[in-house]
């Protein structure tokens, strides 16, 4: 889906409702980075189809490593500027997928281009780790 720029005119007033100006905002439509995966439909399309890489990450709500890595994760991603997307899959909630792809411990990041898995990790990894984990699955 192409970045489009649309503007909308509003009229704000400080003082009083004679003295108003016009003013344009900037309103973007675009495909989020980061999304949880919905059902094995929704991964096949946003995922396996996806035409720009994707780290999936595996995780559970219980799971205290998984809520440390998630933000780091989101944050590594970020700084890509919308070159590589994240999805996120609890396992609970989606087992096959987990089953699917050898997940026997969260988080586990698996990293996809064309639909393949060309890399992976398990547990935390700190920031610097994360940055260059994700350059390399971007082809930096």
């Amino acid at each position: 889906m192409a970045h489009r720029l649309l503007s909308a005119t509003t009229r704000v007033s400080f003082l009083s409702p004679s003295r108003t100006l016009p003013r344009t905002l900037p309103l973007t439509s675009r495909r989020e980075v980061s999304f949880n995966v919905q059902d094995n439909e929704d991964f096949t399309e946003r995922v396996i189809n996806s035409e720009l890489p994707v780290l999936v990450d595996f995780h559970a709500q219980w799971c205290g490593p998984c809520k440390i890595l998630g933000p780091r994760l989101e944050k590594a991603i970020a700084k890509q500027k919308g070159r590589v997307a994240m999805a996120k899959v609890d396992i609970d909630d989606h087992t096959d997928l987990a089953i699917e792809y050898g997940v026997s411990a969260v988080p586990t990041v698996i990293a996809m281009r064309g639909g393949d898995v060309i890399d992976h990790f398990v547990g935390i990894k700190d920031d610097d780790e994360l940055d260059s984990f994700v350059s390399k699955v971007i082809g930096q």
